[in-house]
């Protein structure tokens, strides 16, 4: 997966003064250095590869030097001389995040995707406030089948930037892609399984198929009549179509299941009130 000129702006922005580098460049290479930067800024890459070049000819072989050099292989698509940069700026500072969130990335571009998650779950912890590391590492996650994982990082960008439309978009793809993967996982361990009918049942409510839902729910009662909750969906779907009576059936078996059951309770009061209603 390549990065964006965006993408890479902002993982720059944490290179060029990197906070937990002991490493300082020459200050008579300074000049040299920073007009790489503003060629990679400007995505002058032919500039920026040789005014980082001459940087590193002359001495100044410090983490973000590298990093940078990387970045500009990085934004011409040259992954594999990308990741050599990327591992020299980790080897001089393993506490260096950026490095690690771009060398994952290209690792990705580059379907090494066991190794683009280890770097990028540093680089989530080297910098939790950076929503492209959790952004990469969600991809990283979803590129494993590992659903689980990119939720929580979905969730995370969520709690960073709450009012961003793309990461709830982004959590909700993940969160029915764990539900699609645990329906499999549930066929795989028992076909019949009441849970499964259960959960078949709870996504065809949400997709307004109540018909489907009804059938699905009736087949989990039937493999498990002591299920919690199987009964109270069933209550719910025959009050929406009106069948009082199966409604007050339903309710009743899922309170001699769980007699403390505040939903059961609440639903016998809905069906009551709905009942007065109906001519």
């Amino acid at each position: 997966m390549r990065l964006s000129r965006r993408a890479a702006a902002a993982a720059l922005l944490l290179t060029v003064g990197s906070p937990s580098s002991a490493q300082e460049l020459p200050e008579a290479l300074r000049p040299t250095f920073e007009e790489g930067v503003r060629a990679l800024r400007a995505g002058k890459l032919d500039a920026a590869e040789a005014a980082f070049q001459r940087v590193l000819e002359q001495g100044g072989r410090v983490a973000y030097v590298h990093n940078n050099l990387g970045l500009v292989y990085q934004e011409r698509g040259q992954h594999k001389p990308a990741v050599a940069q990327f591992r020299e700026a980790i080897r001089l500072d393993p506490a260096y995040g950026a490095p690690r969130l771009a060398l994952g990335a290209s690792l990705l571009a580059l379907d090494q995707v066991g190794e683009a998650t280890v770097q990028l779950e540093q680089a989530a912890k080297l910098l939790p406030r950076e929503p492209l590391a959790r952004l990469q590492l969600a991809r990283a996650y979803e590129r494993a089948g590992k659903w689980t994982g990119a939720v929580e990082q979905y969730r995370a960008l969520k709690r960073l930037a709450p009012r961003e439309p793309e990461y709830a978009y982004q959590l909700g793809k993940a969160y029915l892609r764990l539900s699609e993967w645990s329906l499999r996982q549930l066929r795989e361990i028992d076909p019949r399984s009441a849970r499964l009918e259960q959960a078949l049942g709870h996504n065809y409510r949400v997709q307004g198929r109540n018909d489907q839902a009804l059938r699905a729910f009736e087949r989990a009662a039937l493999a498990d009549p002591t299920l919690p909750e199987v009964h109270l969906a069933l209550a719910q779907i025959h009050i929406e179509l009106k069948n009082w009576e199966d409604a007050r059936k339903e309710i009743d078996r899922e309170l001699a299941i769980v007699p403390e059951s505040a939903g059961a309770r609440a639903l016998l009061q809905r069906l009551q009130a709905e009942e007065a209603k109906s001519p």
